[in-house]
């Protein structure tokens, strides 16, 4: 090992050891299918550990702390933001990678990037922009445009095939194409229902009683418990398996309990009591630059003719954190004292 540190590169060193150490189902870092743009190769790092890095030091990213995962501009401290459920899904993907062998480098980049499209007020804003939008609008695939076209400046993030890959293919109707990416996916949805179901709880729209018994028989009866046990279960029935799966009793209670959280939480009326203001918020400011172009920053304005207005107007909608939206909708549409 000191012999191959000292031969001055680093990343052909962990290469090797990906080759030896990996399931013969992960994606290696030496086997990626590249970049858009060719870079030269980092001394230290896998191509899929620059991914990551890119993620975490980009503008989108960090945008995330101040967007609404369920309950919009919640008062207290300990409400998750769609940017502590992009790391509670990383854990929770790193931890089932590590379990199966896979790559943990291009799972993590995948986990980071994989909401950096999602509008203000969550799923509300995303379900405006989609009304609005000629062509529609998924957060699944902003996020791929986002990496792909917006971020730096509008040069975009220029990272591995895998990574885009898995970013797009997170959510709706494409699927994955390494283990990785799957394992992204699925972590995705064990996250957020059990944290939602946290938060919940916290804002008292429902208690942990109300929770299917047969559910939590199974699953666990605690938030740590059930995301063990569901962690557990992925590997252990997916493990030597060219797939990521879940026993059939664990399958089936999950998607119990996620069905529940959607008929007590996700359409909830008190939970969702704000939603409708966010909604006019969007749906205004995407109305009010569609007419005045001239507003937007050139970072944006730049694609106008290449991709049309409307997806650039969209753009930039969902690139505002909720505070910047409300913010910004004041000054344009909320008169102010004269002086």
């Amino acid at each position: 090992m000191e012999k191959d540190i000292s031969s001055g590169c680093l990343r052909e060193y962990t290469e090797r050891l990906e080759a030896q150490t990996l399931s013969p189902y992960a994606a290696l870092s030496a086997n990626t299918r590249g970049r858009a743009a060719p870079i030269e190769p980092c001394l230290i790092r896998t191509d899929f550990m620059r991914d990551r890095d890119r993620i975490i030091h980009c503008k989108s990213f960090r945008r995330l702390k101040h967007k609404t995962q369920v309950f919009l501009s919640p008062a207290g401290d300990h409400y998750r933001t769609r940017l502590t459920h992009t790391l509670e899904v990383s854990q929770i993907a790193r931890t089932i990678a590590r379990g199966l062998r896979l790559n943990e480098d291009l799972t993590e980049a995948i986990a980071l990037g994989h909401d950096l499209g999602h509008t203000p007020f969550g799923h509300a804003g995303e379900a405006v922009l989609a009304a609005l939008v000629p062509g529609g609008f998924e957060h699944n695939v902003q996020s791929l445009r986002m990496v792909e076209k917006l971020e730096n400046d509008g040069t975009g993030l220029n990272l591995t095939w895998e990574v885009r890959d898995g970013i797009l293919n997170h959510s709706g109707k494409g699927t994955p194409a390494t283990l990785e990416g799957k394992v992204v996916c699925l972590s995705d949805k064990i996250a957020y229902i059990n944290h939602d179901i946290d938060d919940g709880i916290r804002a008292g729209v429902l208690s942990e009683a109300e929770l299917p018994a047969d559910c939590t028989e199974v699953l666990g009866r605690s938030h740590g418990k059930r995301i063990n046990r569901l962690i557990l279960d992925v590997v252990g029935a997916s493990l030597g398996k060219p797939d990521i799966l879940m026993s059939d009793e664990v399958r089936e209670k999950f998607s119990k309990l996620r069905q529940f959280m959607f008929d007590r939480v996700y359409l909830n009326n008190a939970a969702k009591r704000e939603e409708g203001k966010g909604k006019h918020v969007v749906e205004q400011l995407y109305l009010y630059y569609l007419d005045h172009l001239e507003l937007l920053p050139e970072d944006f304005a730049k694609f106008i003719v290449e991709d049309g207005k409307e997806r650039v107007a969209s753009d930039y909608i969902a690139c505002m954190t909720d505070r910047y939206a409300v913010t910004d909708y004041e000054n344009r549409f909320v008169p102010r004292e004269w002086v």
